[in-house]
């Protein structure tokens, strides 16, 4: 019988890896898998893509917005929601996300989050998403288009 126990105190595995003698990967090791499966973007490519077409995909906070600025023209959707919002086949699709072969950049604050949920987009199908090296702090140290309200 496979039980699955929560984490108590500073266990450094799950239960049933540590079973099988396996040890959980960490964040590193998930990132690291993530961005082994993307082409990633440096911030100039990925505004000549977004000025071409490319849906460039905003998922950095209210707060990080107010307070850096956003990208004129990119589609702001939350993390939480990103892969209904993008899945073509989902009810609450946007009607941006109209096959599985649309390129969809992901940016974040630092590029972190961003390659975890562009490999997440690849996952369901969307086979041009990535992201951007460095997110929006490289975007705006590039000297890329910034708009504050």
């Amino acid at each position: 019988m496979l039980c699955r126990l929560s984490y108590m105190g500073v266990a450094q595995f799950d239960f049933i890896c540590y079973k099988l003698g396996a040890q959980m990967a960490t964040i590193e090791d998930v990132l690291a898998n993530a961005r082994c499966r993307i082409a990633r973007l440096t911030a100039a490519q990925a505004y000549a893509e977004h000025a071409s077409g490319a849906l460039l995909v905003d998922t950095r906070t209210e707060s990080q917005r107010r307070a850096n600025g956003g990208i004129p023209g990119a589609l702001v959707l939350d993390r939480t929601v990103l892969e209904w919002r993008l899945d073509p086949t989902s009810p609450s699709r946007i009607a941006e996300a109209t096959d599985h072969a649309v390129r969809v950049i992901v940016i974040c604050a630092q590029g972190y989050s961003s390659s975890l949920a562009a490999a997440s987009l690849q996952d369901i199908g969307l086979v041009n998403a990535t992201d951007v090296i460095g997110g929006f702090e490289a975007w705006h140290a590039a000297g890329l288009p910034v708009k504050h309200e």
